[in-house]
């Protein structure tokens, strides 16, 4: 664990961005209508009312209705539907 926290005191020392220089998932929600997840694992579930989302740290679960992907790429996922819960979990 001192790794870790050696790396994120130079982050903060240098003003990088942690999600970047700890290898972590960074979150943006617009409302309940749309979330980024950047830096992810895959795709562990995919349904109209859940997505299970994998992140190093763990894994994100999404729950709504009407939930899909507007975008996929090695290192970005957006999904709109209507966000009704987060669920974070190692």
């Amino acid at each position: 664990m001192k790794s870790y926290e050696a790396k994120e005191s130079i982050a903060e020392l240098l003003e990088f961005p942690k999600d970047i220089m700890l290898d972590t998932s960074k979150v943006v929600m617009i409302g309940n209508l749309q979330i980024f997840i950047e830096n992810h694992k895959g795709i562990i579930e995919y349904t109209e009312k859940k997505m299970r989302i994998s992140t190093r740290y763990g894994i994100l679960a999404i729950e709504g209705e009407k939930l899909h992907l507007k975008s996929i790429s090695s290192d970005e996922i957006a999904i709109n539907g209507k966000i009704e819960r987060l669920i974070f979990s190692t």
